[in-house]
């Protein structure tokens, strides 16, 4: 019955509609009103203001007669429209199409329109207005939207963007054109991995140099002692700012042809390599081809180094002494660093001398030093050391008691609190009060890294000595440890050690002295961690981390590496074997005084030496009188 009901209502429903369209329109009661007319590019009835824009995507020579003509083509074209009035020609020169950044003529016609200056806006093709999708399709319905909407006209494709129908083409050409830049990057790049892998590189046009009639680098001898003037400053003592006030007062030029020197003007010039002879290349790279926008090359992009590629203007040795105090210059150490020093025998054997205010050298140089004090072996030959390692064999006598099974504690699982040990986190290394209170007076020492054995050191030696580091103060007659800074080296350090950055790391030492001679060597076998606790990992996820928690307690909790959890320490005989080994060595063979040769060259950088810096400074600053911060740097030059 209801639903009888509702077909009847149904029913009705469409009768009165049904009726409702078959009413008669009145005539004399009904006035029709037609739409505006639509601006159209083909009406040449209609006053309009236009827009011309014209773009050459280089500003070679050869696309300057296309731009050219481009202008004077469309002067002609607005000529032959009688209703239409040229407001202006918006020309870009040399400017790529996959960006609006750069384009000042485009933007500021853009802008014109917004302000109804313009009725129109004509372009050769798709491609010229933009190689972007995004931004012709934006631009083109920006404009449309307009109070008074302004059309864009382009002439090849014979779109005008006010019509309804062009919608679909124009964002197929856009995109077309999108990829045709896309296509055009990648073949640049292609280009350029050939030019490099043929040992053709890029050289710029940079201070100091000119190009010969084959684009080869050739020292010019007008900015030459500008650059030259530089580097020796700074291996003197200047700091760049006073080097660039120098050159201001001096008129010298750059490469650009003025004289606003800054410091940072100074430090490109110091750190470009093609000033001792080579050519680094990619050294920025471009991600993005739509946003031109270029970021430093850290390993995303292929790079090649040609050694002695030309004549260069400083010695290679004067330009390596610069980027080690470049390096340096931001933690306030301001001096020429030494080779790598590494002691080739004794207990110390494979261990470098460090300076926690370094950071002129990489994990990497810091590895080869250790290594290069080791006989060479290849895999195959570990793999057959291994294979014929002989087995321990332990003989207990009648009596005694079979220690088989049993292992050696391990002090982290105790309390360390009153163990020599040395502590690394927030860029600072502290030593505990028991390696102060045995080194007493001799609290000056130096530091000592073995990455192939994953073990720190450190010796007492004179407070002179460049690598000196003062490690406690004297205060009641006691002596307090003090915070080590190594901002310059502590990354380098953590690296080193496979560490994580927010860790603090704890190692435990032991003393060794023979006839006065102590050093302390620190094993990461017996490292604990501390973490902060809301690093903890959550307990779902415990038994997969790296670390667990020993004692979860304090602003710092206490951890271990995870493959602890399962052991109690050192297997007892293998325990006992590691500490007769050290003590049936010989006299000659603790060498803890050893000072190490220099790594790779055997000999301290050859830099230019203090009186010959001087003599070319005066000389070229005529008189002109600038005191450097750091000017008696006579011991460290020579």
């Amino acid at each position: 019955m209801i639903d009888n009901q509702k077909r009847i209502k149904k029913q009705q429903a469409k009768e009165k509609q049904r009726q409702r369209m078959n009413v008669q329109i009145d005539p004399d009661n009904y006035v029709y009103y037609p739409e505006k007319k639509q601006t159209d590019y083909y009406d040449n009835d209609v006053h309009q203001r236009i827009g011309i824009y014209v773009r050459v995507s280089t500003d070679d020579i050869r696309q300057t007669t296309s731009y050219e003509l481009q202008k004077k083509y469309y002067e002609d074209f607005v000529v032959h429209h009688p209703n239409w009035t040229l407001v202006r020609i918006y020309a870009d020169e040399g400017i790529s199409g996959t960006s609006r950044k750069k384009r000042d003529q485009f933007n500021a016609m853009i802008e014109d329109a917004k302000h109804g200056l313009l009725d129109m806006i004509i372009c050769k093709n798709v491609s010229r207005f933009a190689r972007n999708l995004a931004d012709c399709i934006g631009i083109v319905r920006e404009l449309a939207s307009l109070r008074s909407p302004v059309g864009v006209f382009f002439e090849s494709e014979c779109i005008f963007s006010l019509r309804d129908d062009s919608q679909m083409a124009l964002s197929f050409l856009a995109t077309m054109a999108e990829e045709e830049s896309h296509t055009r990057s990648r073949s640049m790049e292609t280009s350029l991995r050939m030019r490099l892998d043929h040992g053709v590189p890029l050289t710029p046009k940079l201070l100091g140099f000119t190009h010969d009639a084959e684009g080869k680098l050739i020292v010019n001898p007008d900015e030459a002692p500008t650059v030259k003037l530089a580097f020796f400053m700074y291996l003197y003592g200047y700091s760049t700012q006073q080097i660039a006030d120098t050159f201001i007062a001096l008129g010298r030029k750059s490469y650009l042809g003025n004289i606003c020197w800054t410091s940072n003007s100074i430090v490109q010039i110091l750190r470009n390599e093609r000033h001792c002879g080579d050519v680094l290349t990619r050294k920025t790279f471009t991600p993005n081809y739509r946003d031109h926008l270029s970021r430093k090359n850290r390993g995303e992009r292929p790079q090649s180094r040609y050694m002695n590629h030309h004549t260069g203007i400083v010695t290679r040795d004067d330009f390596i002494a610069v980027q080690r105090m470049l390096d340096n210059a931001k933690y306030r150490n301001r001096t020429v660093l030494p080779e790598l020093r590494v002691i080739e025998s004794g207990v110390l054997k494979g261990f470098v001398t460090i300076n926690p205010r370094w950071a002129g050298f990489k994990e990497a140089e810091y590895y080869q030093a250790s290594q290069s004090v080791y006989p060479k072996v290849t895999e195959d030959e570990l793999d057959a050391m291994a294979s014929h390692q002989p087995e321990l064999t332990i003989e207990v006598e009648p009596g005694d008691f079979d220690m088989r099974g049993f292992e050696i504690t391990r002090s982290e699982f105790l309390d360390s609190y009153r163990r020599p040990a040395v502590s690394f986190s927030d860029r600072k290394i502290k030593f505990t009060a028991e390696v102060t209170k045995q080194l007493a007076e001799k609290n000056y020492v130096e530091m000592l890294i073995n990455p192939i054995e994953r073990k720190f050191a450190i010796r007492p030696t004179d407070k002179n000595n460049r690598n000196g580091v003062l490690i406690s103060k004297q205060s009641r007659k006691r002596y307090i440890p003090r915070d080590i800074s190594s901002a310059a080296f502590c990354d380098t350090l953590y690296s080193l050690f496979e560490w994580e950055r927010d860790y603090k790391y704890r190692i435990i030492g032991s003393l060794y002295e023979q006839d006065g001679i102590m050093a302390y060597i620190f094993d990461l076998e017996n490292t604990e961690v501390y973490l902060k606790s809301y690093m903890l990992p959550a307990e779902d996820t415990a038994d997969d981390a790296s670390v667990q928690p020993l004692l979860p307690s304090g602003k710092r909790i206490r951890a271990i590496p995870e493959e602890w959890t399962l052991s109690f320490g050192k297997e007892f005989y293998l325990h006992e074997l590691s500490l007769s080994a050290l003590e049936n060595q010989s006299e000659q063979d603790w060498k803890l005084r050893l000072k190490g040769r220099l790594f790779e060259s055997g000999t301290k950088l050859n830099v230019t030496g203090f009186d010959e810096l001087r003599t070319y400074i005066q000389q070229e600053l005529q008189g002109l009188i600038i005191v450097p911060h750091e000017a008696d740097l006579s011991a460290e030059a020579e």
